[in-house]
Formats: structure tokens, sequence, C-alpha cells
């Protein structure tokens, strides 16, 4: 995953309205209800069947880190799938907070300095962007595609103030990026 696909998955989980199952066994059962068998569960974590069962049963405790965190990270990304929905639509509605400190580049005008540089910037985009970048997002796109919906909608927002100033601004380009984070 990307920055920005992180970003979005961290947003979604900041949006849970309970918290996920606590316990080993509990997180594997609730994989299986999901999934609809251990095997099936087991080939999305890389893991054997049996030891999935082992899991279940209570009969193993205490897996190996990595295994965890995968446990928790399969459980996370299907947990509150009606949550994550209904805050999307209303994030494609009403527009996402974006919090960043990368390095914008821009193509401008000539006599006018082009020179990308760090910003650490907190800019509210539209409803229109966050509707793009959940689609993009839906659909696969690479996080390179998902930067450029992003730094469109900071040329729009921030650079361009709408329409207000910078208009000779033909591109911005949002590289080597520092944090990035959404709220909505």
């Amino acid at each position: 995953m990307g920055e920005i696909e992180d970003a979005i998955e961290r947003a979604d989980r900041e949006n849970f309205t309970r918290e996920p199952p606590k316990t080993l066994k509990g997180r594997v059962g609730y994989l299986i209800r999901q999934l609809g068998s251990a095997k099936a569960v087991a080939q999305g974590i890389g893991v054997t069947a049996d030891s999935i069962n082992r899991y279940r049963r209570g009969a193993r405790k205490h897996p190996p880190q990595d295994i965890a965190a995968r446990i928790d990270d399969a459980v996370r990304f299907r947990w509150q799938p009606q949550v994550r929905k209904r805050r999307r639509q209303q994030a494609a509605a009403t527009g996402i907070t974006v919090e960043t400190r990368a390095r914008f580049g821009y193509t401008a005008p000539v006599g006018t300095t082009d020179d990308g540089r760090f910003r650490r910037l907190t800019v509210r985009l539209p409803a229109a962007y966050a509707q793009r970048l959940f689609d993009a997002r839906d659909t696969g796109a690479s996080d390179q595609q998902m930067r450029e919906i992003v730094a469109e909608g900071f040329k729009e927002v921030y650079f361009q103030d709408g329409g207000g100033r910078a208009m000779g601004l033909s591109e911005v380009t949002l590289n080597d990026i520092d944090y990035f984070d959404l709220d909505y």
C-alpha cells in the first residue's frame, strides 16, 4: 500500500463505532465467519488451516508476532464495512481534510520560481476530490494516480485559492511525502 491508501485505511479505522475483537480466539472466529472456512482464512494470512483451527479452539494462544499482526490487519480490514461505507458517502458529499508534509513541485509561467519545496499543509478538499479519491482506491488505482488527484485538489484550493490567484499555475505535483493524514 502507498501513503494515501494507508491514510484512507487509518481514517476508516478512526470511525469504528465498536472495537474489533481483542482476543486471538475472537479475531480468528470473526475471520472464519467472514470468509466461510478456516482454509480461506489460512490462505489469506499465510498459515495452515490446522494453525487457524488451533487458534480458534484456543489450543495455541500466542502466534508469532508477524502472524498475529496479519490476523489483526485482516480483522480490521473487514471490520464494520457498513460504517466505513456510510462515512465515505458522507465524506464524498461534504469533503475531506488532508494534512501532509510533502515536497510540492509545480509548473508555472516563465519568470516565476518552480522549485519544489517542502510544505506542511492542512487543506479541506471539496467533495468532488473526495469522491474521485475513493473511486480511484476502489478501482485499484496506483498511489501515483491518487497523488495526482490530491495534488489537483491542492492546486485548486490552496495554490489558486479557488480561482483568486496563481492562475498561470498549470500543474502541481506531490512528491517526497513525509507524512499524509486524512480526516472525514
